[in-house]
């Protein structure tokens, strides 16, 4: 896999980012410890989701994808895959949850998608898009349970490996476990001493529990904040590789996840989800004791204007 990995690195120069790694003083006290944030925020589309998504469709053969794209996902997947479509001139179609977050909608339609909605309480979005395959046609990209998407997003480790060296900690947030799984693999490949950490929402802890078990868990419907990580549960492929390459998962509540996000704005002027700062708020809450130099992937920055003014204007003496 950490070939894949590496195959997929020099597959997307060019296209996409080089993402900043940001340091702040301020969060090195707190925590104790030197801490380097990888900031996908700023990659295209604003988050990690564009390195899997543009590896898995340049992968395919260029008749398979003229035929057109097909996809399932809240917000972050749907916009890359989007992007990358237009990028290719193919169509692409998204199955996306009516409560997906305004912005990612939005964005995704901007690309040139179509968007499918469904009520997640009474649908499957994977039966969905499986139907509109078999209506359609096309070609299925699935959000994290691809060996192409995983190793994608792997490359968010080697690049950071390359930015500020060997790190004895890796922190990484886990939805469907695409990131986690690759930034794993990729991690053992060029730093092979490092621990990484999946980090969840307390209110969607399948991966937590699916790891500390051996037994796939799955939470549907999560009422988490943190809209990136509401996939019910690790994938075929993502869970066998988090329970090898991952050294621990943790959780962290609703308020922590609120008060790194808080955190990176007031102190560090950057916007990040309630997804992509589970690893800061696993280090400000504690859940996460830091060990030597310490990385952290901040996957994403796609937050809507009223989830980022309930966050904002809760209880900010923690910023």
């Amino acid at each position: 896999m950490f070939e894949q990995v590496m195959a997929a690195r020099h597959r997307l120069e060019g296209q996409a980012h080089v993402t900043p790694v940001m340091t702040s003083t301020t969060f090195n006290d707190r925590v104790g410890a030197d801490v380097f944030f990888k900031c996908e925020n700023f990659q295209r589309v604003g988050a990690f989701k564009f390195r899997g998504a543009y590896n898995a469709v340049a992968c395919l053969p260029e008749d398979v994808r003229k035929k057109g794209l097909i996809t399932f996902s809240s917000g972050n997947h749907a916009q890359a895959v989007a992007l990358v479509g237009r990028l290719m001139n193919v169509p692409v179609t998204v199955v996306m949850p009516d409560n997906a977050p305004v912005t990612k909608r939005a964005a995704t339609e901007g690309y040139g998608a179509e968007v499918v909605l469904y009520d997640p309480r009474k649908a499957s979005r994977d039966d969905l898009a499986r139907a509109l395959r078999e209506e359609r046609g096309g070609v299925l990209v699935p959000p994290y349970d691809h060996p192409d998407i995983i190793a994608g997003q792997g490359t968010a480790a080697l690049e950071m490996h390359r930015q500020v060296g060997s790190l004895d900690m890796l922190l990484v947030p886990c939805g469907g476990g695409g990131l986690l799984s690759g930034s794993a693999v990729a991690a053992r490949g060029v730093m092979p001493g490092c621990r990484v950490i999946g980090v969840e929402p307390e209110l969607a802890d399948d991966a937590t529990r699916s790891f500390r078990t051996g037994v796939l868990h799955r939470v549907d419907n999560p009422p988490t904040i943190a809209d990136g990580t509401r996939t019910p549960s690790l994938g075929e492929l993502t869970f066998p590789l988090i329970r090898e390459f991952v050294s621990d998962m943790q959780t962290v509540s609703e308020s922590a996840i609120m008060a790194a996000v808080r955190f990176l704005f007031f102190r560090m002027k950057i916007v990040v989800e309630p997804s992509g700062a589970l690893g800061a708020a696993a280090l400000l809450s504690g859940a996460v004791k830091p060990e030597g130099r310490i990385g952290v992937v901040l996957s994403g920055g796609n937050i809507d204007h009223a989830t980022m003014t309930h966050i904002l204007s809760a209880a900010s003496d923690d910023a």
